[in-house]
């Protein structure tokens, strides 16, 4: 069976990890680094992931080689469930094929065996192997990660403490159908192998999957709540073990729904929670409001009936464990030795025929390698009618994160043992920055020189765009709007010469291949060429650069009126920059990444507002090295608006280089109050919801990416019904407050740890609840100047939102979807255009900048200024009212549930609301084409829609509404005719967005 390997992804800003993928015709394994921005690499690259069941992650568990992991996950758990009826069907047609092969199509009890195989090898399950923590690393996202149907099984392997003796040394650790595999985990020299827990055995922790209610024997609720036992056959670290395991378990496929309501005696109800009753005339469901046991009556209230039944959903499992237990950064560094299996010799049907063994089934099960009886009863083996067998083609994949690790993987005895090595014809090396100069390494390399050797290191792959699509559309928006946009920071030429390598050994380049079967051989005839600028830029039309210089004449000319409406904003207020890193909404696309912006205030610094996957390699590709130190150096808050995956999966990497860059990576002293030591100079601020919190504190334990050295604030809503203003608390883990004996207790260390808005130099920062998910916050930040910033994240309109964010100086809404798709808005509590407009012009914002598109290229507003607002204009008339649900007083409290996320459906399909079907049975939607909304304005404020790496200042965003005609025209010229290839690369039918890159 042919299979070969293809390289991903090699180190540049985009992709900061190395990623492999072998291809069998039934199968695809992903290998090496799941960093950040993996998963967009994927999609540009075309790589088809549907049928990935094992993902071999190299090197150490932590965030540079992990932190797309949760984000990939969850996209083939959306497309496995999207593809499990077809898979079904397939089953049944592979088993059939086979069956007909082997002539036993008619031995029902055979076939459905057949099918049962066909089922296991098509199944969704995922298993993933690494170093130790990954089992947390997962378990840390309980909150916000919930899939169902996607069993995922983590294999987390250590370091030997000593070599096994005979034969089984060499057993591969896993093996399928197509391949064997071989680990190879090694500490770096520095480091002594400490003596596992006896729990740490490699390949899981139990003969078989237990629940988190097994592991803890969960029963009833009892008065107080849940009363947790410990099994009593399980060790403290077992249970520790289990319980990471049972939690991972439980995230991917859990068979708790968030819509069950269970009956439940109101004193056995443990609060905070949302109660209902079921209404006795009406039989409707109807919240309950009533008096609670033990709380305080209000007036004309009657004690509460403990017995009295009350509906409930019953806690998500996950959401029980409100703390993991305690783990700590482990050095193992993963390597795999991978095969293909021996390969049978040509059947000769001469010998069987000889040997009087029947042609048919026989003949079939002989090829295949199984013994058979003769006409005579005697045994015949594979080997009495097989020529003579090869070995299976392989690779090693070999990953030093830095040069501790060279010494201990070289004396490996697996690089010179045959029943290792057999067959295998190359070595990637996936090496950290400096390795690849090392003298052992290289003379390891001139020893094994009959092998293929490639390198992938940054010192020898150039930054190369490995975003293609991304960069060459804002190649062109550059030659449209060169004030606002760059063609992205990258180099085509590696920090360290090629020429230095031992002979014969090879760069990694992105698309190259190593052939395995028939013979190893590596190809760079697929591999990616590098981004041409000037071709690209040579492809736009005369007609576009001709309307770009009209807009720009346009601005000189009209520069008068833009200067008058510049100096009504406040002092300093036009030189504030926005800087769109990341626009697209759900899932990263070829041409947008998901949701950050940064907001840099002259005299006070920069902040982030939400800080998506790949937030990092985005702000690389906006700021030259030295400006983006500057950058970091000034980073004074990260606001993360909801638990959201694609709102906050890049924090963890931002704070990382942060730390690096600001404190040298060197953790805040053990005796130092965190508080008192807090800088507006040098500190960092990370602003948002108690889950938020949590996760950051409990990843700390993976890994010292500079938890100590931050801010964590929650951030309570303002109920203007109430008139109660936004409150700033300092995070207190859950565990901390379980502690208190009383309500009271609790409640006195929540006041002592609030903080006022000054503390982060601010005039203000409020933030209301906004319907979208559980926790979701749209914030208003007020700096010392008088600038004021507004930010929707993900919501329908909101007039809570332009209440708080009333004199804004500038608004960023998301604009999730066109005014056609009003229904998809609603549906998945989004905003239309015409709705983010008009929540801006009430809050009387000055600017507007439109963001989070579902689509590659939004439909651009046109501006008419005049009284009122047009029929479009909804939000305008009157916001949505819509009923955010009560924060409770403890800013603490846990979720009920995980995020519902309605990531299950991806925002680009068409809801009921606003598709139809065509003749054919396929769906369309109206309104294709290119297109401007018109909107009318009854205010001076001014619009832009946001792209990737777009960088405008406050009081230039006047400017950018004269370049709408070229912007238009030219996305006209994108959108012809070409198929396309969605996420995984499955094919979709005929777009009308050409493909460039």
């Amino acid at each position: 069976m042919k299979s070969w390997v293809q390289v991903l992804t090699t180190p540049t800003a985009d992709t900061p990890g190395t990623t492999l993928i072998l291809h069998f015709d039934n199968k695809r394994y992903l290998i090496g680094s799941l960093a950040e921005g993996t998963q967009r690499a994927c999609i540009q690259m075309g790589a088809r992931l549907l049928k990935v069941n094992e993902i071999f992650i190299t090197g150490r568990t932590e965030w540079r080689n992990t932190g797309g992991l949760m984000g990939m996950i969850l996209t083939l758990a959306d497309a496995a469930s999207s593809s499990a009826a077809a898979s079904a069907e397939d089953s049944k047609k592979r088993a059939l094929a086979k069956g007909k092969r082997l002539g036993c199509v008619d031995d029902v009890e055979k076939m459905q065996q057949l099918e049962d195989e066909a089922k296991r090898e098509m199944s969704s399950k995922l298993n993933l192997f690494s170093a130790p923590n990954l089992n947390y690393t997962l378990a840390t996202a309980r909150r916000f990660v919930f899939r169902k149907g996607m069993p995922v099984n983590v294999l987390e392997i250590e370091a030997e403490g000593s070599q096994k003796q005979g034969e089984e040394e060499w057993t591969p650790f896993w093996a399928d159908g197509n391949v064997k595999v071989w680990a190879i985990s090694v500490l770096p020299k520095s480091e002594e192998a400490s003596p596992m827990p006896a729990t740490a055995v490699t390949g899981g922790l139990s003969p078989r999957k237990r629940t988190i209610d097994e592991v803890y024997e969960r029963g009833e609720h009892k008065v107080n709540g849940n009363a947790i036992s410990v099994d009593t056959d399980l060790t403290p670290a077992e249970r520790d073990q289990l319980t990471v395991k049972a939690v991972v378990g439980e995230m991917f496929d859990s068979s708790w729904r968030l819509d069950a309501l269970h009956e439940t005696p109101l004193g056995q109800i443990k609060l905070p929670a949302t109660m209902f009753v079921r209404n006795t005339d009406t039989n409707k469901l109807e919240r309950y409001h009533g008096p609670l046991p033990g709380q305080p009556l209000r007036n004309g209230q009657q004690p509460a009936d403990p017995n009295m039944t009350v509906l409930v959903r019953k806690p998500w499992p996950g959401a029980l464990v409100e703390s993991l237990p305690p783990t700590k950064p482990r050095k193992e560094a993963l390597s795999y030795i991978i095969r293909n299996h021996t390969q049978r010799g040509k059947f000769h049907p001469e010998r069987a025929v000889q040997l009087k063994v029947e042609k048919g089934f026989k003949w079939s099960q002989l090829s295949s390698g199984n013994s058979v009886e003769n006409q005579d009863g005697e045994t015949i083996t594979p080997d009495m009618v097989l020529g003579e067998s090869k070995e299976g083609g392989g690779i090693a994949l070999v990953d030093l994160p830095d040069v501790d690790y060279i010494e201990p993987l070289l004396a490996r005895a697996e690089w010179r043992e045959q029943r290792v090595m057999a067959g295998v014809g190359a070595f990637v090396w996936i090496c950290g920055p400096g390795v690849a100069d090392d003298t052992r390494l290289r003379n390891f390399m001139t020893e094994f020189k009959h092998f293929e050797h490639i390198i992938s290191s940054p010192d020898y792959c150039p930054n190369n765009v490995a975003l293609d699509s991304a960069a060459a559309a804002t190649a062109r928006l550059r030659q449209v709007d060169p004030a606002r946009y760059v063609v992205p920071i990258h180099q085509n030429e590696p920090r360290a010469s090629t020429s230095t390598l031992p002979e014969g050994v090879r760069v990694a380049r992105r698309g190259q291949t190593i052939q395995l079967e028939p013979k190893v051989e590596v190809q760079d005839k697929d591999a990616i060429a590098q981004l041409d600028v000037a071709q690209t830029e040579s492809e736009t039309s005369k007609e576009v650069l001709q309307l770009a210089a009209e807009a720009q004449k346009s601005i000189q000319t009209a520069s008068d009126e833009a200067q008058k409406w510049a100096s009504s904003l406040p002092h300093g207020a036009t030189d504030a920059e926005i800087v769109t890193l990341g626009t697209g909404s759900a899932l990263p696309s070829k041409y947008r990444n998901v949701s950050a912006t940064l907001l840099r205030v002259p005299g006070w610094g920069s902040m982030l507002f939400d800080a998506g996957e790949n937030t990092l390699g985005q702000l690389k590709r906006v700021f030259p090295p030295e400006e983006l130190k500057q950058v970091l150096r000034e980073l004074r808050l990260i606001w993360i608006s909801h638990m959201h995956a694609d709102h906050h999966l890049g924090t963890v990497g931002v704070i990382r280089v942060w730390y690096e860059e600001v404190h040298g990576a060197q953790p805040l002293p053990a005796d130092a109050d965190p508080k008192t030591s807090f800088d507006t100079n040098n500190s960092l601020a990370v602003v948002s919801e108690p889950a938020m919190m949590s996760w950051l504190a409990e990843y700390s334990g993976v890994e010292d990416y500079g938890y100590s050295r931050i801010a964590p604030l929650h951030l309570s809503f303002a109920v203007h019904a109430r008139g109660a203003k936004s409150r700033l608390n300092w995070f207190v883990s859950p565990a901390a407050l379980a502690e208190q004996g009383t309500q009271g207790a609790r409640a006195d260390i929540l006041a002592n740890n609030t903080v006022l808005p000054n503390f982060l130099n601010l005039q203000d920062i409020q933030c209301v609840a906004v319907k979208h998910c559980h926790g979701a916050r749209a914030v208003s930040i007020t700096f010392p100047s008088g600038f004021k910033a507004s930010y929707s994240g993900d919501c329908r309109p909101s007039h809570d939102f332009s209440r708080i964010g009333k004199g804004s100086t500038v608004c960023i809404h998301e604009a999730t979807f066109d005014d056609e798709l009003q229904g998809d808005a609603e549906a998945k509590n989004h905003s239309t255009t015409s709705e983010a407009l008009g929540i801006a012009q009430k809050m009387g914002a000055k600017a507007c900048v439109l963001t989070h598109f579902s689509q590659r290229y939004q439909k651009l507003p046109i501006m008419e200024h005049g009284a009122g607002g047009s029929d479009r204009n909804g939000a305008a008339a009157g916001t949505e009212t819509a009923e955010a649900e009560e924060e409770s007083a403890d800013p603490e409290d846990g979720l009920e549930g995980p995020l519902e996320d309605a990531a299950a459906s991806l925002l680009d399909q068409p809801s009921a609301e606003s598709a139809s079907k065509g003749p054919d049975g396929t769906i369309t939607r109206s309104g294709s084409g290119v297109e401007a909304v018109k909107f009318k304005l009854d205010s001076d404020m001014k619009v832009c829609v946001a792209f990737d790496y777009m960088r405008v200042k406050v009081g230039e965003i006047s400017q950018m509404e004269k370049f709408t005609p070229a912007l238009l025209k030219l996305f006209e010229e994108e959108e012809k005719p070409a198929e396309v290839e969605l996420v995984n690369g499955k094919k979709a039918g005929k777009s009308k967005k050409r493909r460039n890159n």
